[in-house]
């Protein structure tokens, strides 16, 4: 069996036994994928230290036949996103993006700008104060690259908050940083992305609230 090799984020890691673990990646090319790290959770394991939530990782595995969880082979951190983990606000709120990228997205599909804009999410979200224009800006963007794009012209919403939504579609982060929402803008933007993911996805993503209540 050949092993194939990638770069990618690691989304969400859970125990498979008392030994391995589950690590659930987000990639360029391969899209999402799911791995099977036999005996990373012990005390001499090779991937111990280089295997955790947002770490960005040069890995390889080997294809399963039979199912879509496929066999961690190497996996060596590149970026650990340490300074992430200082603020549990900072933390809530990528594993909020995280979750709603699983929800949303077919494993083992190419999701290259989708990839792009949670990797540059996490390299920026700690340069700036945590705030709820974050989630939006990331909900937008990638609804529309899943070819969700809202029809803001006919949605109710004021003509500002229309206008901040579809800049946030092609703005990078750092200028969506710069942008200062008010209150009312924040309330009306929230409650029209809750109800258009839910149409959507049929259900707002775990940890949306959580995310939404940083200072």
């Amino acid at each position: 069996m050949s092993t194939e090799r990638a770069r990618g984020i690691v989304l969400r890691t859970r125990p498979l036994t008392d030994t391995s673990l589950i690590v659930n990646w987000l990639t360029p090319d391969l899209g999402r994928v799911s791995t099977v790290a036999k005996g990373a959770r012990g005390p001499k394991s090779t991937f111990r230290g280089q295997l955790d939530l947002f770490f960005l990782c040069d890995f390889s595995f080997v294809r399963s036949k039979r199912s879509d969880l496929h066999t961690l082979r190497e996996a060596k951190a590149v970026e650990t996103h340490a300074t992430l983990r200082r603020d549990l606000a900072y933390v809530q709120q990528a594993s909020y993006c995280a979750t709603l990228v699983e929800q949303a997205t077919e494993t083992e599909t190419p999701l290259q700008k989708v990839y792009e804009d949670f990797r540059d999410l996490l390299t920026l979200l700690v340069k700036y104060p945590p705030q709820a224009l974050t989630v939006f800006a990331f909900e937008i963007k990638l609804l529309t690259e899943l070819g969700l794009t809202p029809d803001l012209d006919a949605a109710h919403l004021t003509p500002g908050a229309k206008q901040l939504l579809k800049n946030f579609t092609q703005a990078d982060w750092t200028s969506i940083f710069r942008v200062k929402l008010s209150a009312p803008q924040t309330k009306e933007i929230q409650a029209f992305l809750h109800g258009f993911i839910i149409y959507h996805l049929d259900r707002i993503p775990a940890g949306r609230a959580a995310a939404l209540a940083a200072p």
